[in-house]
């Protein structure tokens, strides 16, 4: 349940976009506005997307057996 809520937090985007300001938009709205109306600095983007990713990564990482654990659980017959 908390790598479920954290991703969908973490990755928010319509709710930050509409819903809030500036100061609280979550990683994904900031990849949005990293985007060149012009020219698109791919370099950065890409380094912006893997600095954005590491917390979720982490997370599945360290509770990845948790994860699993629960998706076994259920999927069990008996």
């Amino acid at each position: 349940m908390i790598i479920w809520q954290f991703t969908s937090l973490w990755n928010d985007f319509l709710f930050a976009v509409f819903l809030t300001g500036p100061q609280s938009w979550p990683a994904t709205v900031m990849l949005n506005n990293i985007a060149g109306a012009q020219a698109t600095p791919y370099s950065q983007q890409m380094a912006a997307a893997i600095l954005a990713s590491i917390p979720t990564m982490l997370i599945y990482v360290l509770l990845g057996r948790f994860f699993m654990r629960g998706l076994m659980a259920g999927a069990l017959k008996g």
